[in-house]
């Protein structure tokens, strides 16, 4: 971006002038001050309650903030039968922030300028939240929760950079998400968009079970350790939230159990005088009543927030709490947190009874909810006023104003161009690696319809729900011809790292629930249908209107690379039945075939485990292993795989990619088997004998996982396995992510349209 531009911008800025008009002035500055504060009594009345007296006591229910939960939700409820498209984009265009962040996009080059960017810009441009020790010192720690994909950490670095002759500051950073590389996350639950992860993998805290799930005991007290090297933690932000659109009139009771988590890594990880912000929604239940009560005890001023650029006519609120009076003033209540720590919170007793909750804060407190309620309630009204009804001058108006608040966003909080060479992954330029969602659809959007629809077609069955849906006409498509040996891997991969792989055990997989490698909302589909048929993969028909798709494929692929091998034979390990190519043999010209037996495939009560089951992973490691053992250069193999979902499988495709001249793959298989087949041509040795220790000391963990010997101890061994041993940056790297992101999807089609036909 060249310096002209800058400067362009910076005159933009410069030459604003606020709305002279008194009534659109004030629309626009009261979008900027949508904030309670909660004020403590001088008579050191509001104080922690004995540790004896928490956690034991039944949650009460609050009648005034019922009736405002009640009454919310009869005005959300006439949202129930909009189209959430229709009526998204009619918000939007009525959302008086809505041109902020295509302005901060164009006036600051942004990294990762999402909503949550611009939200937590707002955030640091309203408070003091750098603590004056960290400014004074010169250096800033912080450590950012339920963060993907990372705008947080973004913002703050550019807030930080554009603001050095007042924030000069050496800033450190760590941050926890659900791992978006993880099998057995929910995808519904975990952000696929790996954009700043994938480039700064090491900053990033998943645990010893490699999930990255916050709520886990264990995974507090392995954060503290991770922070560690941190002399202090300045700030720590939590963003975190659930997938709750389904049913959005329990949202805030469904995350209860998400805030206490978070409040409570809080308390463990600040040092004294620290800052925290905390993402929830309604503060109406007792266990929200609790958690501002706790914040308000250890922190100097606790304040509740919403952002101009957070959609009014949404929940979403920010707590943001300063000056942390430190883990001494806490630590006999924290014990107890900590003890508690988890999910189950919700079915526990409340963290505080009712009767040690001062009346000043419930009144302050009922203040604060009845002040949010009446600001959302009145931009439903509104959207509902003007939905399909928004006249040529309302629409003028609406227009000037968001205009006007743009350019109020960029002077008032500074907004300052930062080049991209000052961004934290610098090397998005060059990438080292790309991430999986870098540059990729993410596939169609999960909201759709109206929310009477969508709750209508959870009652239907899962091939109703397929045929209903954004995949339909593919999947029942019938199969006319292989898929796949025109996508090539060209190599053998030259840059491969071997020396800096690392191998990473974890829980033992339940099931696939998301794949970096696939199409999130086809992954849900086979899921569904494998969970209500019972399938045998062994005994399925090939379907019946389907075209019969044989071996020849492969055979030409393999034999167009023969040309190079002048009067010596061509040999071809093909892991496989005899059987299923006795009829291709005599094409073969002077391609030797030799045959192995091939992995067997997952046990029927496994099926949602696809590649991830781990008597599979090893029998495939093991193919691979005997592969480069036995072959010799220029040789070919055929390896059949029952799909590629896990980064186990993978790791192999890409030690495969890194010892051959090329890789393709065709799906079906031949003879109707279902997965692929994976066609590797121009074995070189030389390559592979780098890789080779390497997958055998896998096989060999794998191995002593599945006899329960791991550190000696029986139990650890079986409930762990293997779950990654390439890293994830050289996953990314070339064009893996592709080739497996096309092979995965014909094999979910081709599996779901054999399902669709039992």
């Amino acid at each position: 971006m060249s310096t002209g531009n800058g400067t362009r911008r910076k005159a933009m800025l410069d030459t604003y002038t606020a709305p002279s008009d008194p009534k659109t002035l004030s629309e626009i500055q009261g979008l900027f001050s949508k904030v309670k504060h909660y004020v403590k009594p001088s008579d050191g009345s509001w104080c922690l309650p004995d540790p004896n007296e928490c956690l034991r006591h039944t949650a009460e229910e609050h009648r005034l903030l019922q009736a405002l939960k009640e009454a919310l939700n009869d005005v959300k409820n006439q949202l129930s039968d909009k189209n959430v498209q229709v009526w998204h984009q009619h918000t939007n265009s009525t959302n008086r922030a809505g041109k902020v962040i295509p302005a901060v996009r164009s006036a600051a080059n942004a990294e990762i300028c999402t909503q949550a960017w611009c939200k937590f810009y707002e955030i640091l441009g309203t408070f003091n939240l750098l603590p004056q020790e960290a400014l004074h010192s010169g250096e800033l720690n912080t450590v950012h929760l339920c963060e993907a994909p990372g705008a947080f950490i973004t913002a703050l670095n550019h807030y930080v950079k554009t603001h050095e002759s007042t924030h000069y500051c050496d800033w450190s950073w760590a941050a926890n998400t659900l791992n978006p590389y993880h099998e057995a996350n929910e995808g519904s639950t975990t952000i696929a968009d790996d954009r700043l992860i994938a480039n700064t993998l090491p900053w990033w805290f998943f645990g010893s079970d490699n999930t990255g799930n916050i709520m886990a005991q264990k995974h507090l007290l392995e954060l503290q350790v991770f922070v560690s090297n941190m002399r202090r933690v300045d700030l720590v932000t939590a963003d975190g939230s659930f997938d709750c659109q389904e049913n959005p009139d329990e949202q805030e009771a469904l995350v209860a159990s998400l805030h206490y988590c978070e409040v409570t890594s809080a308390l463990l990880l600040l040092s004294t005088g620290g800052s925290f912000v905390l993402k929830m929604f309604t503060l109406y239940e007792h266990s929200s009543v609790c958690l501002l009560y706790l914040l308000s005890c250890c922190f100097g001023s606790v304040s509740v927030f919403k952002p101009a650029t957070s959609k009014a006519g949404n929940s979403e609120v920010y707590i943001v709490c300063l000056n942390f009076d430190g883990k001494e003033a806490v630590r006999p209540l924290l014990s107890k947190l900590i003890r508690n720590y988890g999910p189950e919170f919700v079915d526990k007793e409340a963290l505080f009874p009712n009767k040690l909750i001062p009346e000043s804060f419930l009144k302050q407190h009922f203040e604060v909810c009845s002040y949010f309620y009446t600001l959302q309630v009145e931009t439903i009204t509104e959207n509902l006023r003007l939905f399909g009804n928004i006249s040529a001058e309302e629409k003028q108006r609406l227009d000037y104003i968001r205009d006007c608040t743009a350019q109020e966003y960029l002077q008032r909080f500074q907004v300052r161009f930062l080049p991209r060479s000052r961004w934290i992954s610098r090397n998005t330029v060059s990438p080292a690696c790309r991430s999986v969602s870098g540059g990729r659809s993410q596939g169609p959007k999960k909201q759709t319809g109206s929310f009477n629809q969508r709750r209508e077609l959870q009652t239907l069955s899962w091939r109703e729900r397929i045929q209903k849906g954004y995949h339909a006409t593919w999947i029942q498509r019938h199969c006319t011809e292989a898929s796949g040996t025109s996508c090539t891997l060209g190599g053998p991969q030259s840059n491969c790292q071997v020396h800096s792989w690392y191998v990473i055990i974890g829980a033992a997989l339940s099931t696939i629930r998301n794949s970096p490698f696939c199409d999130g909302g086809l992954l849900n589909h086979l899921n569904e249908a494998l969970t209500d048929t019972a399938v045998d993969w062994t005994s399925v028909s090939p379907c019946g209107s389907c075209r019969s798709v044989g071996a020849d494929p492969l055979m030409s692929v393999i034999k167009e690379d023969s040309g190079d091998r002048n009067s010596e034979k061509q040999h071809c390990l093909v892991f496989g039945s005899h059987s299923v190519w006795r009829d291709y043999e005599s094409q073969t010209g002077d391609l030797v075939l030799r045959f192995v037996p091939e992995p067997s495939l997952p046990p029927r009560d496994r099926v949602t485990m696809h590649d991830g089951e781990p008597q599979y992973q090893q029998q495939l490691v093991g193919c691979v292993v005997y592969s480069l053992q036995t072959l010799n250069t220029g040789d070919a193999l055929l390896l059949p795989v029952f799909s590629a979902l896990t980064r186990v499988t993978a790791g192999l495709v890409f030690c495969l990619h890194s010892c051959f001249r090329s890789v393709t793959f065709q799906c079906p298989p031949p003879c109707g088997a279902v997965g692929a087949v994976l066609v590797c041509v121009g074995f070189c040795a030389e390559a592979a004998a780098r890789v080779l220790p390497v997958l055998t000391g896998i096989n060999d963990s794998m191995g002593a996982l599945l006899r329960g010997e791991e550190d000696g101890s029986e139990s650890s061994g079986r409930d762990r396995q293997v779950l990654q041993f390439v890293p994830m940056e050289e996953l990314l790297s070339g064009g893996l992510t592709d080739f497996l992101w096309t092979m995965n999807s014909d094999v979910i089609q081709q599996k779901l349209h054999l399902l669709m036909q039992l």
